[in-house]
């Protein structure tokens, strides 16, 4: 791990990562996070408007409902999905609307300003051991790709471990290739300078399916000094990974390999909080909440209006425990992300964003790193009057999606010790200086 740590240190210090974007001080207006080039980034988040032509396309559609099915496409579903977000009781008009056209047209964006609640960015991301940047999810696997494409020639072997680890998404797979990259340096480091164990035929099945299916392992091979050379086999000759006698009895270089590989972790996108501070408002409880905070699929989608229509005849017949405990999965699943604001005692809002499955130990840190006295407990309690102390429980499970307000107040019983010594009660700044810096209107 300590080799890691060494090896993002010396990255950030790197002037290739000046085009993450300079440094810049909480007092200093924000500017946008900057964007890599090049065509593997290009944005994902310009969405297409409304158009006349496309408005007529559906008034059309709509006209001749009864007699044409035809298969939605993405965009028509995004649409139901939209609606089904406005008002449960349109879903199944929406559907049928989409399936019936087919058309490629969908309404405005649902992230505009309405009354005064504040316009959603997109679900941002961020890695911070490459350095600042905040982008879109595919943006940011993007260029986390490309940071290890062009770290691969100053920290080969540390690099593509990572490649190994980090492009790789079935995690089962990666175990069993790393594993077979393990056996064949402990088959060289207990057999030095034998031939057989220091060359890998790559058509061999095994190898194949094992490590050659891999992104990384090439480059790995190629860090560790094997060479693609062509060699005899049976009948003909094959491409073999060869590693020379030399450099087969370097003990220690090997070793260091096999640390290197079990210590590497991947590298993956990390939900950006998209921290915000807001002055007291009535608004509070106002959302404007981005489509992607929803996670449904299609056979949900379908399936969703079936649900409300069975809801009367539920509640008038007795429910298993079981069938209970369905639903409320179904409800849990229903969003990915939830956006949350605490509100403080002099009305001051803290807004961030989550993701559902996240804890509600999450919440709690993410409030104690941004209090100005970090060392004092505190509580948060919803509007419903629900002590938020079960640390374990999830923010879906709390009942906190897609949006919720939570009010903050500092642990009754330090308070009244406090009171007690000083004769008066800790008032005034919650926040730190440098985030209270950042609030704005709502």
């Amino acid at each position: 791990m300590a080799a890691i740590k060494r090896f993002f240190q010396k990255k950030k210090l790197d002037v290739k990562f000046k085009k993450a974007g300079e440094g810049h001080k909480l007092t200093e207006e924000r500017q946008a996070a900057p964007r890599p080039t090049g065509q593997m980034f290009a944005s994902g988040s310009n969405r297409p408007q409304t158009t006349a032509d496309a408005k007529r396309a559906g008034e059309a559609a709509l006209a001749r409902f009864e007699s044409e099915k035809t298969t939605k496409d993405d965009q028509s579903f995004q649409l139901a999905r939209v609606r089904m977000k406005k008002q449960m009781e349109g879903e199944k008009k929406a559907l049928e609307e989409a399936e019936a056209t087919g058309a490629s047209y969908r309404e405005e964006p649902t992230r505009v300003v309405q009354d005064s609640a504040p316009v959603l960015a997109d679900i941002l991301f961020k890695c911070p051991e490459i350095g600042p940047v905040v982008l879109p999810k595919m943006e940011m696997e993007a260029y986390i790709h490309e940071y290890l494409l062009g770290s691969l020639a100053e920290e080969p072997e540390m690099t593509s471990a990572l490649m190994i680890h980090t492009l790789n998404k079935n995690k089962d797979k990666v175990k069993v290739g790393i594993d077979t990259l393990l056996k064949y340096i402990d088959n060289i480091l207990a057999h030095p300078g034998d031939e057989k164990y220091s060359k890998i035929r790559v058509n061999n099945k095994a190898f194949q399916e094992r490590v050659a299916s891999l992104e990384g392992t090439h480059e790995f091979l190629q860090s560790a000094r094997f060479n693609v050379t062509e060699l005899p086999f049976e009948d003909h000759e094959e491409q073999f990974y060869v590693m020379s006698t030399e450099d087969s009895k370097e003990e220690e270089r090997l070793k260091n390999l096999k640390d290197v590989l079990l210590a590497a972790e991947p590298l993956r996108p990390q939900l950006d909080r998209a921290l915000k501070v807001f002055h007291a408002s009535g608004s509070a409880s106002k959302f404007v909440i981005p489509d992607e905070f929803y996670n449904i699929t299609p056979e949900e989608l379908k399936k969703e209006q079936q649900r409300q229509t069975e809801a009367v005849e539920k509640l008038g017949m007795l429910r298993t425990k079981a069938m209970r405990e369905r639903d409320e999965q179904r409800e849990l699943r229903r969003y990915r992300y939830a956006l949350l604001r605490v509100r403080f005692p002099n009305g001051i809002m803290l807004q961030g964003t989550f993701r559902t499955v996240e804890k509600l130990q999450a919440i709690h840190e993410f409030i104690r790193e941004n209090l100005h006295e970090d060392w004092m407990p505190f509580q948060l309690i919803t509007s419903t009057g629900q002590k938020l102390t079960e640390d374990a429980m999830t923010i879906a499970e709390a009942g906190l999606a897609p949006a919720a307000v939570v009010n903050f107040s500092w642990d009754p019983t330090v308070m009244a010790e406090i009171a007690a010594q000083k004769g008066k009660t800790q008032e005034g700044n919650y926040l730190k200086s440098d985030v209270i810096v950042l609030i704005q209107s709502l």
